[in-house]
């Protein structure tokens, strides 16, 4: 066994794990798991099911990674958990596989940030760079965009859809549809405005935040129905073509919502 694989720990006939893997004491991983080169795996951790884990990624201790979904209709098919590279799993988090009634697989990105006691639940599709804050739930079938944050104690009903770059607040209950670039929070969940500094951060041109602020006043300031707001959009890309595909973005998450959008 490699030396930097704990004496205590238990890993199964089958796990396929890169030389450069570490796993810590009493860790237990399945027959069925994949862990990419320079992925850390700390003590007491459990890797189940059909998993596959990416490269450079710290999994700390008391993970819970591709265990069955919590869905009585599961029957024992081999559905799958994906994780990308570069991701960090804080203490008590749990993921699960996904199911046959959705596309049979849940996926984790890259570079996301998931702070301790966070569950993601099955057939969820999280994006990278999100950043998703201690005791964050996502039931079955949820959608995280790219670049979202999610605040501590923040629960997100089944089959909603998060755009990218949006924020949620501490403790929020999303049951609807937030759209890219919008800052939520309460419950019920409120609008409070858009994601103004995570746009700075992230090297947004003054153009584009001077776009995205024009969309939300559109969606949120003018009256206007959400047909009208929709037929309004391509407006806000005559006017700032350097956003033409923050517009874009916008467009397509409003047409493809099934479950209404917070307003």
């Amino acid at each position: 066994m490699s030396d930097l694989i704990h004496p205590t720990a238990v890993i199964a006939e089958g796990a396929q794990l890169h030389p450069s893997v570490s796993v810590g004491a009493y860790s237990v991983i399945g027959p069925h798991v994949q862990v990419g080169e320079g992925t850390r795996i700390g003590s007491h951790c459990v890797l189940d099911g059909h998993t596959r884990i990416g490269r450079n990624n710290h999994i700390f201790q008391f993970a819970s990674l591709g265990a069955q979904p919590q869905d009585k209709k599961y029957a024992g098919e081999p559905t799958r958990l994906e994780i990308g590279d570069g991701n960090t799993i804080r203490e008590f988090c749990t993921f699960n596989t996904g199911t046959v009634q959705d596309g049979g697989v849940t996926r984790v990105g890259n570079d996301n940030w998931v702070m301790a006691y966070v569950h993601i639940a099955h057939d969820c599709q999280v994006g990278s760079h999100t950043i998703l804050a201690n005791n964050a739930t996502l039931a079955g079938h949820v959608h995280v965009g790219d670049w979202a944050i999610l605040g501590g104690l923040t629960g997100v009903h089944q089959f909603t859809h998060i755009g990218a770059h949006a924020m949620a607040g501490f403790a929020s209950h999303i049951a609807q549809d937030v759209p890219p670039f919008m800052m939520v929070d309460g419950n019920p969940l409120a609008v409070r405005g858009f994601n103004i500094e995570g746009l700075r951060r992230r090297g947004f041109s003054p153009e584009r935040i001077r776009a995205v602020k024009t969309m939300h006043r559109v969606l949120y300031r003018q009256g206007l129905t959400l047909q009208a707001a929709m037929e309004a959009l391509p407006a806000v890309a005559q006017e700032y073509p350097e956003a033409h595909e923050d517009v874009a973005l916008m467009q397509a998450f409003l047409q493809s919502s099934t479950r209404g959008i917070a307003r």
